[in-house]
């Protein structure tokens, strides 16, 4: 059965049962900042689970592109570890729960309709407390104790909110695998190849909660995990997930392309498997905006494709291929991920740039390491420290298994233990990074069951008569509240914008009778309800009271104009710098608009200035907005951009800005491009991982920024005394005359070190035999310090020279020594780090030139002293 076909079952199968299926999201969490990457089927489901949000279908199943990236060194040396995977799911929020996910399961990998196992070779394990899920196996679906194994590792627990006990079910792969039933691990669950876990069924049935108690969940529910790889393995009857119609064509390809043949040697194998496994990461993670960069998920993707062209170079390519591979990528996964095959050729061209980069950096490396080998013999080391070798690794990309080798090569060792502790220290800072105790939330509260309806309609209507339909106050409902107090406020009908695609909630107030509450914020409840976070200034708000709802038509007005303009900054960035483009984030308030973007490479300020005027433009053009209902397919054959990584309705609002722009967007706009009146870019930026940040004003901010600017030029331009248009002028005719005091200043300071060092060349003295001139000189910078050393060397080029000069309270340092005593053992280096460590500094550098730089300027003369007693303890040695 191939892979394609095992995954439209499980889609078949659960639908027949009720469940919606679920698209797979993108591998870049969405409104999650818990997650590096989705890594869980349940991962996209996370606000479904905790009650944050309420879904349509209660029941949902789904087949969710998935990467984790520890332990990445197993990749190609076992049978099933991967980078990128696909989970097969069933889920129930607070639906069906233990007998019907056991049974459905028991069905699904039973019925020869499905997946059709022989029941005599599964096995299951429970926790030992589940009594429920053991009877359950054992009297409802017939399996015989002895392949009902308790386990105290049967429950699944993150830390705070939803947990639970879980079920995992097995596969007896047979004999084959494991015929020693004395070993301990020989048991489904133990440490062994035999009894593979293909479905991991979770029951979430309590809370976790922050004093570390659990109480029961208020609704059950059911999140379940198969792999699909692991099921190919079995129903093709291979050895390994790599041995599948998955990997093969990847394998077989990249084989061909480096001249060998799979399972015929190990290590090529094992190279053949990790590039498989990490084309695919790339070519997804690519797909879905993520880009290589030197941090977060950017840094991961950069790693995979690196250590993957390293295994390349194991079996003799020497050159970009990686990219050639991509094309197989989307013949394999494109029927369900389209995205693989849409984008393809920007995947193609990403690839193919990270690997010449790579490639020029290797090159660059060998440089370093060559730098680093010569170092270490000339301090006498034979061996490469851990820091350097895993600054190579972390900065350069240059694998370690290439630094052993070329160290080898040099009769070198490397720290393998430091560069160990470096790597662990680096895995703790991206763990600590992504820990958030967000991660779920405790499910339950006021709102999670609230039944009252409430209609937004301020699209249009920006005052309403509204009536109070709940009243929330530290979290319990509540029938009134009072003067000074905060509560939550639901109303049958509100004008007031929630929170959410980057445009912020509006303000403004409540008023009825004596009462006055000033709404602050918005939010969504679980059941979509829109609840105003409310102070009460004046009077008592109560439960059915009616009262007049007044959004702030200003700071609506000025957000409705910059979220316009974030659609057409949107389109102006595709037709600039290409349909690669696409929003990674949004910021839409009443005084500017920030919008991220995915785009690799930096943008010119001819491509700023570019994209500034075609956003005037449009808004020159006065285009009328036009804002439709539409079915979400007919919506997307009009060309209407959707948000990555959004959920949208089978009907959606699409916003028409003349015939330049079409979008998906449940925000607020205005009604004609004019009334934006100017768009102004503040700034752009590189924020990581591919994604870059624009910055602007429109409006009256835009005008006031202008003004802003304007000022600082009138400013400058008295002092350089200059009028405005002649600024630029004015300004190079300073630079100039900075480069010729520049220049003047240099030649007066080689004539002062050649008269420095004139007065300097009798205070040379005999420390035993060696020539030592150690002495306090006048300079103003280390290159002026360095510029009489040299002069120093022409004129007592057989004597050791230690110069320290005073700079303020800081110190600086040169040390030359002669190349006849660095034979003798005298190093340069070495002397500036101790002389200078009197002084609480230090430095370093080669046998024959070193500098250094000192906090305590008043221990000079005591360094100097000390320059004298280790020339004399090394020429006696």
């Amino acid at each position: 059965m191939k892979a394609s076909e095992i995954r439209s079952k499980w889609l078949e199968f659960f639908e027949s049962k009720g469940h919606v299926i679920e698209p797979s999201a993108p591998l870049v969490p969405h409104k999650d900042p818990s997650l590096l990457w989705i890594n869980a089927g349940m991962a996209p489901l996370k606000p479904y689970f905790d009650g944050r949000v309420k879904p349509e279908n209660p029941r949902i199943a789904n087949s969710q592109k998935c990467i984790r990236t520890n332990d990445i060194e197993n990749v190609g040396k076992t049978r099933r570890h991967h980078t990128f995977f696909e989970m097969l799911g069933n889920f129930s929020i607070g639906d069906y729960f233990k007998e019907e996910v056991i049974t459905w399961a028991w069905e699904f990998l039973t019925d020869p309709k499905w997946i059709g196992f022989d029941p005599e070779r599964l096995a299951v394990t429970v926790y030992p407390e589940d009594e429920e899920a053991y009877k359950l196996w054992n009297e409802k679906v017939g399996l015989p104790a002895e392949r009902i194994i308790k386990l105290e590792d049967n429950f699944w627990d993150i830390g705070e909110g939803p947990c639970g006990p879980c079920t995992e079910i097995f596969y007896d792969r047979g004999e084959a695998y494991g015929s020693d039933m004395t070993d301990p691990e020989m048991y489904p669950g133990g440490e062994n190849e035999r009894y593979l876990e293909v479905w991991n069924l979770v029951f979430s049935q309590f809370n976790h909660n922050k004093d570390g108690s659990y109480t029961p969940l208020p609704n059950k529910n059911i999140d379940t995990g198969a792999g699909l790889e692991r099921f190919a393995s079995i129903l093709q009857n291979v050895d390994s997930n790599f041995d599948t119609d998955i990997f093969q064509p990847l394998i077989q390809k990249t084989a061909a392309m480096a001249g060998v043949k799979y399972n015929e040697n190990v290590d090529s194998d094992v190279a053949l498997k990790v590039i498989a496994d990490h084309v695919r990461t790339v070519a997804f993670a690519i797909g879905d905006g993520v880009l290589p960069s030197n941090e977060g998920r950017g840094y991961v993707i950069r790693r995979l494709l690196r250590r993957a062209v390293r295994y390349g170079k194991m079996l003799g390519m020497n050159r970009p291929f990686m990219f050639e591979l991509v094309e197989t990528v989307g013949d394999v996964m494109g029927v369900y991920y389209p995205e693989v095959v849409d984008k393809r050729d920007f995947i193609i061209k990403v690839i193919k740039t990270e690997e010449e980069r790579f490639h020029e950096t290797l090159t660059d490396g060998l440089a370093i390491l060559s730098d680093i080998s010569a170092q270490a013999k000339a301090e006498g080391r034979n061996v490469i420290s851990g820091a350097d070798a895993f600054k190579l690794y972390d900065t350069y990309g240059f694998p370690f298994d290439l630094t052993e080798d070329y160290a080898d090569e040099q009769g070198l060792k490397v720290d393998r233990e430091g560069f160990d502790e470096a790597m662990q220290e680096q895995r703790k800072r991206a763990r600590d990074a992504h820990q958030d105790s967000a991660s779920m939330k405790i499910q339950g509260g006021a709102l999670s069951d609230l039944a009252v309806k409430s209609e937004f309609v301020g699209y249009n209507d920006l005052v309403t008569e509204s009536k109070i339909v709940a009243i929330v106050y530290e979290d319990v409902l509540v029938d009134s509240v009072s003067e000074g107090q905060s509560c939550q406020v639901v109303l049958d009908v509100t004008p007031f914008y929630a929170e959410s695609g980057g445009q912020v909630s509006d303000q403004g107030l409540l008023r009825g009778g004596t009462v006055t509450a000033k709404v602050e914020g918005l939010f969504k409840a679980p059941q979509g309800q829109h609840v105003h976070q409310v102070v009460v200034e004046a009077g008592e708000l109560n439960v059915g009271d009616t009262v007049k709802a007044e959004v702030d038509q200003a700071s609506r007005g000025e957000i409705e104009k910059n979220h316009t303009a974030t659609h057409l900054l949107h389109k102006a960035l595709k037709e600039v710098l290409g349909d690669h483009v696409n929003q990674a984030g949004s910021l839409v308030e009443p005084g500017r608009l920030r919008f991220d973007f995915s785009h690799f490479g930096s943008i010119t300020p001819e491509e700023l200035a570019d994209i500034e005027l075609r956003v005037n433009r449009a808004i020159w053009s006065q285009l009328d907005v036009s804002i439709e209902l539409k079915p979400i397919d007919e919506a997307k054959a009009l060309g209407a951009m959707a948000l990555f990584g959004e959920k949208y309705g089978d009907i959606v609002r699409v916003v028409k800005v003349g015939d330049y722009s079409i979008e998906l967007c449940g925000g607020c706009h205005v009604s004609n491009t004019s009334q934006i009146g100017l768009f102004k870019l503040v700034s752009e930026s590189g924020i990581g991982s591919g994604v870059r940040r624009i910055e602007a004003v429109t409006g009256r901010f835009g005008f006031e920024y202008m003004e802003g600017q304007l000022e600082l030029l009138k400013v400058s331009a008295g002092l350089v005394k200059s009028k405005l248009s002649e600024v630029p002028k004015r300004i190079e005719s300073l630079q100039q005359q900075i480069k010729d005091l520049s220049r003047e200043n240099e030649s007066l300071q080689s004539k002062l070190s050649v008269i420095e060092a004139g007065q300097l060349t009798d205070q040379v003295v005999q420390v035993g035999g060696v020539q030592l001139l150690a002495a306090r000189v006048q300079a103003s910078s280390m290159d002026a310090l360095r510029a009489i050393a040299d002069e120093l060397k022409g004129k007592l080029p057989a004597a050791v020279l230690v110069l320290g000069a005073a700079m303020d309270d800081k110190v600086n340092f040169v040390v030359a020594v002669p190349a006849e005593h660095t034979k003798a053992g005298l190093h340069a280096g070495k002397l500036v780090k101790e002389i200078a460590a009197v002084c609480g500094g230090g430095g370093g550098g080669r046998p024959d030139m070193a500098q250094a730089g000192g906090k305590d300027a008043s221990k000079l003369d005591e360094a100097l002293q000390r320059a004298h007693e280790l020339v004399s303890a090394a020429s006696q040695g």
